[in-house]
């Protein structure tokens, strides 16, 4: 296992995030206000005590998975959604595979990226409350658990980013970082410490809560729904049998599922190690093309590191973000305002 370096100080790594000057539509971002909400949460994970705890946990479920045993709901979720993938090329059909594509850019760049990540996480854009809910019921779709639990511990990866405490560094391990991180049985109580440390502000919203306990519920129904839809589905498109609505299952959701946590995944991972840099960070943080692309803009994961209220993740202008025109196009049609740009960061505000 790679040398882990030592907790930064706090008054060196508190992540200002802001909030914005107005709750009203149109109000002018103050994006490093440093009284913030989310600011005070980054404090209050950098208390000593908890820190050590938290890492000396991912150490020894790192060294052996047998120190703290197998969330076992989680790995046998995971193992039946690749397992689940398997039948891809059986089952193949052109619907199908529409159908994946829809549903990966619903549940993987609404769902996550713009949801779960820029909405819940860093409030680079606000919006209205049924909004909120709706991307947040497709990021569950994704996959990757509830807004609750996604949110909590990605504001924590910011808090101690590729230091002692962050849960999904590369410098603890590559596959850790990947997908081994979140299978150890941390337990009931380490993660309701979790959620009240990162998430009260999530936890406060009686629907996310409601939505943290449809996750299984949720997926269930959509495969219903997706065999429904190749069953019943006109035959001059290839549907109206059950080997149509399997077929829309295994793509829809399992082939579908697949691609959305791997390539997500590779933004805690690949783009730890691999590509460039154009700010200076605290952090081993890279810009990372091919993430970037198939990850809808995720992958300049430096920039949003150095500023990661900042709705736009892509800094220069080639590098393309699709999830950030999605929110351009909903601030044109008033679905979203107080979006975060670049240039509403103070002058001389440092990358973090």
């Amino acid at each position: 296992m790679s040398t882990v370096v030592p907790n930064r100080k706090t008054s060196e790594s508190t992540k200002t995030t802001g909030k914005s000057s107005s709750g009203a539509k149109g109000a002018r971002v103050d994006a490093a206000h440093p009284n913030s909400a989310l600011e005070s949460i980054v404090e209050v994970a950098h208390e000593e005590g908890y820190a050590a705890a938290v890492s000396t946990a991912c150490r020894k479920a790192k060294d052996s998975f047998s120190e703290l045993g197998f969330n076992w709901p989680i790995v046998i979720w995971i193992a039946m959604v690749h397992v689940l993938a398997i039948g891809a090329p059986f089952f193949f059909s052109w619907p199908a595979l529409i159908t994946c594509v829809a549903l990966a850019f619903a549940t993987g760049s609404f769902g996550v990226c713009m949801g779960y990540h820029r909405l819940l996480t860093h409030q680079s854009f606000q919006t209205y409350r049924p909004v909120k809910w709706v991307l947040a019921f497709l990021g569950g779709l994704s996959g990757e658990g509830s807004a609750l639990t996604w949110v909590a511990q990605h504001r924590k990866h910011h808090a101690f980013s590729d230091h002692e405490g962050d849960p999904h560094s590369p410098r603890d391990g590559n596959w850790w970082s990947h997908m081994l991180w979140f299978m150890p049985n941390f337990g009931k109580k380490w993660h309701r410490e979790l959620l009240q440390r990162y998430a009260p502000d999530i936890m406060k919203d009686k629907v996310m809560v409601a939505l943290h306990y449809l996750f299984l519920p949720a997926h269930f129904a959509s495969a219903v729904a997706l065999f429904a839809f190749g069953y019943f589905g006109p035959e001059s498109w290839g549907l109206g049998t059950a080997w149509a609505g399997t077929g829309m299952i295994v793509w829809g959701l399992g082939v579908r599922m697949v691609y959305v946590l791997h390539i997500t995944w590779f933004v805690n991972s690949a783009t730890h190690l691999w590509g460039y840099r154009n700010y200076e960070t605290s952090d081993d943080s890279r810009n990372l093309w091919w993430v970037g692309i198939l990850a809808w803009g995720e992958g300049w994961h430096n920039n949003h590191h150095a500023y990661q209220r900042v709705a736009r993740q892509g800094h220069r202008w080639w590098e393309f973000d699709s999830t950030y025109c999605v929110i351009w196009l909903m601030e044109k049609v008033g679905l979203a305002w107080d979006v975060v740009r670049l240039k509403d960061m103070p002058k001389g505000t440092a990358p973090q």
